[in-house]
């Protein structure tokens, strides 16, 4: 009786402590967490002698303020250069950005998430693209600023304890790009509806 009891005993604690390992494996978000993520591209094109590559790299560092609420930070580094019979020009920007995001249920494997976002970009361009789609090169480089905000949709899902994988979709957004100013049309776009055509993917590490 004494051994059957022991057994019970041992067993119970095995099966508890293994549940508890399983809650932890799942992940899970709570406040005072700190997650990071972002984007890395490079990417080229060759067309005859007309030659294309860029790259962007974009880190995004979040922090949970309570249990349900993180509110982060982005920068962006972007370059797009262009090689012609010899010429190059090259159009390059540096982003910044903040972003507030609601999880529902933040402390589960899996959860739905609202984003908030607010993007400043300061551009560098030795080139634009006409409304016919035609590539003008001015002669020399000009700055343009573009001012944005967005409401988007996302998930989270997670594979591990630190390791979460995520998808999102823009809902809501409207920017504001002055052309280089000094007189300038401005272009300013608005947009309405998730386009699930482009749902953009990622990682993110928690700590």
């Amino acid at each position: 009786m004494k051994k059957v009891l022991l057994s019970a005993v041992a067993l119970l604690a095995f099966g508890f402590a293994n549940a508890q390992e399983e809650e932890k494996g799942n992940g899970g978000f709570a406040k005072g967490d700190v997650f990071v993520s972002g984007a890395f591209t490079l990417s080229s094109a060759k067309t005859g002698d007309f030659k294309e590559n860029s790259f962007e790299i974009a880190p995004k560092v979040g922090y949970f303020v309570t249990e349900n609420i993180a509110i982060g930070a982005s920068v962006g580094l972007m370059s797009d250069k262009l090689s012609a019979g010899g010429d190059d020009v090259t159009n390059s920007g540096l982003g910044l950005g903040a972003f507030g995001r609601y999880y529902f249920t933040p402390a589960s494997k899996f959860s739905l998430f609202a984003e908030l976002g607010l993007d400043y970009t300061s551009y560098d361009n030795e080139y634009f693209i006409d409304t016919d789609g035609s590539i003008i090169v001015p002669g020399g480089s000009f700055e343009s600023k573009e001012v944005g905000f967005g409401l988007g949709a996302g998930m989270n899902y997670f594979v591990s304890s630190n390791f979460s994988i995520e998808a999102g979709v823009a809902v809501l957004g409207y920017s504001s790009n002055d052309n280089g100013g000094d007189g300038a049309d401005k272009t300013n776009t608005f947009s309405f509806g998730g386009d699930w055509r482009a749902v953009t993917f990622g990682v993110n590490y928690k700590f």
